[in-house]
């Protein structure tokens, strides 16, 4: 069960997922021991699945960001699987979730350029045999950054 430690421990880890222990024992009035304890449970319960470095894409030559709807032809379990297998397999698909409503998928994809985007779209993404329908939205300024989850009060 978390408590408001604990919540308080998540959050400073989404801000900063390289504090140590002695740090985060700082912050949160606990040894280090204790803060590290912690810490190495709410990965363990599953609180916390991972971490990684924030890059910058436009540093990297990733000019194109863009949200990527996809419409099904067919529902089968096999071209379902298979789709999100092509999912996996393609560096410039950073994100992918399946929805209701007009689009079976939405993918969040970001390239070095529009002919990358193109090429993505016409040659990998279309010939899909399950694929009826892609529509492209281009990201023209990313208003706000991913967040931090909201963390409400202590569970328990």
């Amino acid at each position: 069960m978390m408590d408001q430690i604990d919540t308080r421990l998540l959050a400073l880890l989404q801000g900063d997922a390289t504090l140590t222990s002695q740090q985060l024992g700082d912050r949160l009035n606990l040894s280090p021991s204790q803060a590290g304890r912690r810490r190495q449970r709410l990965e363990a319960e599953g609180y916390i699945t991972g971490y990684r470095a924030t890059l910058d894409p436009d540093a990297l030559g990733l000019g194109v960001q863009a949200f990527v709807q996809v419409e099904m032809a067919t529902h089968t379990e096999k071209n379902a699987r298979d789709f999100v297998r092509l999912t996996h397999l393609q560096p410039e698909i950073t994100g992918a979730w399946t929805l209701t409503g007009e689009a079976d998928y939405l993918l969040r994809v970001f390239c070095r350029d529009l002919p990358a985007l193109n090429r993505l779209v016409q040659q990998v993404l279309l010939p899909h045999p399950a694929v009826s329908r892609v529509q492209s939205q281009l990201v023209m300024e990313r208003v706000k950054p991913d967040a931090p989850l909201p963390l409400g009060p202590a569970r328990g």
